[in-house]
């Protein structure tokens, strides 16, 4: 039985594996330029953030229809509760699929097939998070909120993704105030190939309540002295620091450091599907190359419920951490 957490930084876009493309091209009658899933899967190398993005937003083109979207988030909730994610806050790219002639509606109505369906049938409790993405300009993502509002009581949070360096968060600031104003929970990527001072940022300017990546925080001692103060949770995806070249190798991966420091880290998948492995993926991975006890697993996985947004359900939340404190370790 695996260790009991939850996964609060995965990009439901980035858990399409290429068996699962194939299929929706088929359906869709959208024809992809790889012959079949092997070589659709060597395309999954990549150098850096900008050339992952390229395929990601490629083989978006198969996803359609609310059915498309709800089997996407249903076979990422059946290997989730596999790997033992008994809660998970999903990001969402409207913006990609609305530039692609894909409405809004089609969208969350779709993921929500399986989200709401999902403790039913996998028993992980869900929340929704809508990200903007960074490199599209403000407007967009002060149309996209709006495009977004009858469809608020489905969606817990806001979040900011995709290329990173060259838009800093306050780009976002007048979108964020307004989620804000609408009783929205914050967060953003920031830290991952941004400098430490793009983390500043989204804390002081986008008012973020958790911070994704924020590998780079390591390099501003005074920074991580705030997280830590404040108790700012960090989502952390070690697989996918390596495949982008974050880090070069696992072993020289800063998680165990933040640790020590006392940072308030849980470990996620980001791209599972792109990035070689799920979350437990992601422990046991991190275990291995960094030496982690058995209770520093442990801090991650009750750090994970802890940096959830399950305020509304705290009762939950006491009984996800009760699981986690009474698990036994093989």
């Amino acid at each position: 039985m695996p260790l009991p957490k939850a996964e609060l930084h995965l990009h439901v876009e980035g858990t399409l594996e290429p068996e699962l493309a194939f299929r929706l091209a088929e359906r869709n009658g959208v024809r992809l330029p790889y012959a079949d899933t092997e070589e659709l899967r060597k395309a999954y190398q990549f150098d850096d953030l900008q050339s992952f993005l390229d395929l990601y937003y490629e083989l978006m083109a198969v996803l359609r229809t609310e059915q498309d979207f709800a089997d996407l988030a249903d076979a990422y909730l059946a290997r989730a509760a596999a790997q033992g994610v008994r809660h998970a806050e999903i990001f969402f790219d409207p913006q990609a699929h609305t530039a692609r002639g894909v409405p809004m509606g089609t969208v969350v109505e779709g993921l929500w097939r399986a989200l709401g369906r999902s403790e039913e049938n996998h028993g992980v409790s869900t929340r929704l998070i809508m990200c903007f993405l960074r490199d599209e300009s403000a407007d967009s993502a002060l149309e996209t909120l709006e495009a977004a509002r009858p469809y608020l009581d489905r969606i817990t949070g806001v979040g900011l993704d995709s290329a990173e360096v060259g838009h800093p968060p306050a780009k976002f600031r007048e979108v964020y105030a307004a989620a804000a104003a609408l009783g929205l929970r914050r967060v953003a990527h920031a830290g991952e190939e941004g400098p430490p001072a793009y983390i500043t940022e989204a804390l002081d300017v986008l008012g973020v309540e958790r911070v994704d990546h924020g590998l780079r925080c390591m390099e501003d001692p005074a920074l991580v002295e705030r997280l830590v103060r404040e108790r700012i949770p960090l989502t952390v995806c070690p697989l996918s620091n390596v495949r982008l070249r974050a880090v070069d190798v696992l072993p020289e991966h800063p998680l165990a450091a933040m640790i020590t420091a006392g940072l308030l880290c849980t470990v996620n998948s980001d791209d599972p599907a792109y990035f070689g492995g799920y979350v437990a993926d992601n422990y046991h991975a991190v275990r291995d190359a960094l030496g982690l006890s058995k209770e520093q697993m442990r801090e991650l996985a009750r750090n994970s419920f802890l940096a959830s947004f399950l305020e509304d359900d705290e009762e939950r939340r006491a009984r996800y951490l009760a699981e986690v404190d009474a698990y036994e370790f093989s």
